[in-house]
């Protein structure tokens, strides 16, 4: 993959931005420290599914070309963002190898049929012979896991995923989903962290640092909370931009959560060209533990 080499310099007409890479976790393959989401809005969902809304749909297709044109190969999606199309629209023309697509299973095609017949579509939907990363979208308890994990590992087996995944799993259900796998490991669990939203601090993350697991935090500006901070967090965050170059608050949010743990991938949402620039900008550059002691004390203020 491209990404081999750990840090790659995108020059475009505007920035000189440097992609930071990681090792996805035990998997060992590298990916961009920060990726691209594609959960937009409720809105959006029902001009994808009714109006077909043209206009929505080529804004989100140019957001996520911006953001493989400055080096991200992460992009997250789900049956049930009805988003999947958009992707296979922008990733058209790169190199599959060198992108890790990532999509979800929703919550209703847990039984085992379902499961894979739910792979298929994404597959067909995304244009793609494989997906790097499947993940279950959030726990069924009306379907044994075990059931649902032998479907996720037969995929593995004929070769249409690479890798499993869990998202919105807390601790105990993440540890029965493991139990559930004969062959294969977790790579990942996607839930939601931020510099507001630390709950995962107090089991998940470090079971997840103890096997190498990856955590994909979604929501990592806190809906935009973040981005535009107050009180303490405003004073905090602008003393920080002085002596990083002018990093905005969402940067420093993000820069926040990759400085936490080399685990963590966020995956803001691409909505917009400039705001994916800006998210890339957030990579390569780390807070010291004093500026991340001094934000964490400033977030629990609010």
């Amino acid at each position: 993959m491209h990404a081999s080499h750990g840090n790659v310099r995108k020059k475009t007409s505007m920035v000189l931005t440097i992609m930071e890479y990681r090792e996805f976790g035990w998997t060992g393959v590298q990916v961009s420290r920060i990726g691209m989401g594609t959960y937009y809005d409720p809105l959006y969902i029902v001009a994808a599914m009714v109006l077909r809304h043209e206009s929505r749909r080529i804004a989100k297709i140019t957001a996520l070309k911006k953001g493989l044109e400055l080096g991200m190969n992460l992009i997250d999606t789900a049956e049930i963002y009805h988003t999947e199309d958009i992707v296979a629209e922008a990733i058209k023309g790169h190199d599959r190898e060198d992108l890790f697509i990532a999509t979800k299973l929703f919550w209703n095609h847990h039984k085992y049929k379902e499961v894979l017949r739910a792979a298929e579509n994404s597959l067909r939907r995304l244009k793609c012979s494989y997906i790097d990363l499947y993940q279950i979208h959030q726990p069924n308890s009306r379907v044994p896991i075990e059931e649902t994990m032998k479907a996720m590992e037969k995929l593995v087996v004929t070769g249409k995923v690479r890798y499993l995944g869990v998202s919105n799993f807390s601790l105990e259900q993440m540890k029965n989903a493991e139990k559930a796998l004969s062959e294969n490991r977790l790579a990942s669990n996607q839930v939601e962290y931020n510099l507001m939203t630390r709950r995962i601090e107090r089991d998940l993350l470090p079971h997840c640092e103890q096997k190498n697991i990856v955590v994909l935090p979604y929501r990592p500006i806190a809906h935009g909370a973040l981005a535009h901070p107050d009180r303490k967090l405003k004073v905090v965050m602008a003393d920080i931009s002085q002596k990083h170059g002018g990093a905005t608050p969402a940067q420093t949010a993000l820069n926040w959560l990759m400085s936490k743990s080399n685990l963590l991938f966020p995956i803001p949402r691409a909505s917009r060209p400039e705001r994916v620039a800006e998210n890339v900008s957030s990579t390569g550059w780390r807070l010291d533990a004093e500026e991340m002691i001094k934000l964490e004390e400033a977030a629990i203020s609010l």
